[in-house]
């Protein structure tokens, strides 16, 4: 073999080794290969859930200018109880000195445009409005001394006070009374008659119109009470014996009638075997008294 083909051999071998060195240098500089990861193998596929539709989402709000923010911050008003009530307040303050200042002023205008003549008969008429309400000042203030200072009216006022409290004396029982009327006398010899008796012929001579009634010396009164006493009867306590009297002042036309209707009082006592005589009278002195009682719990309401 000649040089010529030698050469060319140690060439090749060396671009041979010269290859082999570059390929090695590329491997290196090249990442090394990752291996695919295998897939695992498929399960039972489950059922998707279906992917829920992505709503459309609004768009961005418009930036506000500086007075579109004022317009929002004070519109719609925010106003709170107390604000609204203070507000209120100021409004009925201010229309009422709106409305004084305007009367004022409409008022000295008037007067002051009037001419000297309307002055004049503005200021008459002021002066004939005084004098009126002095003279009836002065009336009143005459009356009411008369009053005072006459002694007919409280002579008067006197005897009215005085007989006022005489016929309240009487329904009272605390004073004594006279008058027309009758007496009525009960006899009792079987012991038959019964409180119950002797109280219904007080209230047939009160609605017959009796004004004063006596039986046996107790003075009946509006609190008259009457209880069974062994043979008698007693009335407000007090026990009584028949015969028993019945002393009555009143209208005699109308009290006798009213102890003789049929089933009445009279006829009542008759069937118990008691006899009862009833004899009119121009003069019936009532002379029984009760002691005045002061009331535990009422009082008078006149101031």
């Amino acid at each position: 073999m000649s040089e010529h083909d030698d050469k060319p051999a140690e060439d090749r071998d060396g671009a041979r080794d010269g290859g082999a060195e570059s390929g090695s240098r590329l491997r290196k500089e090249l990442p090394q290969e990752v291996p695919a990861a295998v897939p695992p193998a498929p399960a039972e596929e489950a059922p998707r859930e279906p992917e829920p539709v992505p709503r459309p989402q609004p768009d961005a709000e418009p930036r506000l200018t500086g007075r579109q923010r004022l317009v929002q911050g004070v519109w719609p008003p925010r106003v709170t109880r107390a604000q609204l009530i203070v507000a209120v307040l100021l409004f009925g303050l201010g229309f009422g000195l709106a409305v004084q200042v305007a009367s004022n002023s409409d008022s000295d205008s008037a007067l002051r445009g009037a001419r000297q003549e309307d002055l004049v008969r503005i200021l008459d008429e002021l002066d004939d409005r005084t004098q009126r309400l002095e003279d009836e000042k002065q009336g009143l203030e005459k009356q009411r001394d008369e009053l005072e200072n006459s002694s007919d009216q409280a002579e008067e006022a006197r005897k009215q006070t005085i007989e006022k409290e005489r016929q309240l004396g009487i329904l009272a029982g605390t004073v004594a009374a006279q008058g027309p009327g009758i007496t009525m006398t009960i006899q009792d010899t079987k012991g038959t008659v019964e409180a119950d008796m002797l109280l219904d012929a007080i209230q047939e001579l009160r609605a017959a119109g009796a004004e004063a009634i006596q039986v046996n010396g107790v003075r009946v009164v509006a609190g008259t009470y009457l209880t069974d006493s062994g043979k008698g009867v007693g009335v407000d306590g007090n026990k009584i014996n028949a015969p028993y009297r019945f002393k009555v002042i009143g209208k005699p036309q109308d009290l006798e009638p009213a102890l003789n209707i049929p089933g009445g009082v009279v006829q009542t006592l008759e069937k118990e075997q008691a006899t009862v005589a009833i004899e009119r009278s121009t003069k019936i002195v009532v002379d029984a008294l009760r002691a005045a009682k002061r009331p535990d719990y009422a009082r008078s309401s006149s101031q």
